[in-house]
């Protein structure tokens, strides 16, 4: 199980930025545009990686903490998802155990926003902050459904399609539905990329930073949107884990892919919302998932 973790891993990696290219360039051809070559988040991050790490002011090892926090965090999340495997890592931890560490993904970012204590980090920081206190209770409470049906909290139990046992039930369904209209908001892409809108408020939290560390937190961001595919493939559509391992990996590249085109079509047609905005949108999603939370305990 060590050695699926370990391969998890690498495949969110060098996965990642691969699909972060593809974004890239599907987002241009719908907007009429060449766009850049589907590598290019790979070179970007090289570059980054070997310019100077500067830092400035008395908050730099706060800085580093939080660079480093924000893709380990990450990291550690896919050695607990299954990745076209079952759960690698499932007696490291639970349900509960995977909800800290997504939050703590949100956790960094605020570190890094109040680190760096320039007046754009930290409006980029306080949306941040509002995000996670209406984004995040969504993915508990799909988690707490799936627990429920499952009976159990074992990440084996949990995340295996247990939103849908017992027949295809009612609250799964609401779950599906809610997930798939806040996965823009999880992966941090427009229309819900408010914490760190360029045209607004120059990267939010991470206008200071530069180098080695900004190369982390952009890894950070193009983990996101491989692992929370993950997540959200092995709650809904986990079908094919159980096949030939390099047989069941491609499955899930192609979910993955599939989920990426839609966050990618979605992103292109619509405008970034703003904070107020955002937070009604989640927030109305918020109280749809805790009817379907009612349904799932009533056996519905």
């Amino acid at each position: 199980m060590i050695i699926y973790g370990t391969f998890n891993v690498a495949l969110v990696l060098l996965g990642a930025p691969f699909f972060e290219g593809l974004l890239r360039k599907i987002t241009a051809q719908v907007q009429s545009r060449k766009g850049p070559p589907v590598l290019q988040p790979y070179f970007d991050l090289l570059k980054l990686l070997g310019k100077e790490d500067i830092e400035v002011g008395e908050n730099a090892g706060m800085q580093r903490f939080a660079a480093y926090l924000s893709l380990a965090s990450i990291l550690t999340v896919a050695t607990l998802v299954p990745m076209g495997s079952s759960v690698p890592m499932n007696a490291a931890g639970d349900s509960i155990l995977l909800i800290y560490l997504l939050t703590l993904c949100g956790i960094a970012t605020l570190f890094a926003g109040l680190a760096a204590g320039s007046l754009y980090s930290l409006v980029g920081m306080s949306r941040e902050m509002m995000a996670m206190m209406t984004l995040e209770p969504l993915l508990a409470v799909a988690l707490v459904i799936s627990s429920i049906n499952a009976g159990s909290l074992r990440l084996d139990a949990v995340l295996n399609g247990a939103v849908y046992s017992h027949s295809l039930p009612l609250s799964g369904l609401i779950m599906l539905g809610v997930m798939l209209f806040s996965l823009q908001g999880f992966v941090g892409r427009l229309p819900f990329d408010i914490t760190e809108a360029e045209t607004e408020i120059m990267e939010g939290p991470l206008l200071e930073y530069s180098g080695p560390k900004l190369a982390l937190f952009k890894y950070l961001q193009m983990a996101k949107l491989m692992v929370y595919s993950g997540i959200f493939i092995a709650l809904f559509v986990p079908w094919g884990n159980t096949l030939f391992y390099p047989v069941s990996v491609i499955i899930f590249l192609v979910k993955v892919l599939v989920l990426v085109l839609i966050i990618t079509l979605v992103a292109s047609i619509h405008p970034r919302y703003r904070i107020d905005q955002a937070i009604r949108y989640f927030a109305g999603m918020f109280i749809v998932s805790i009817g379907a939370l009612i349904l799932a305990v009533w056996g519905y």
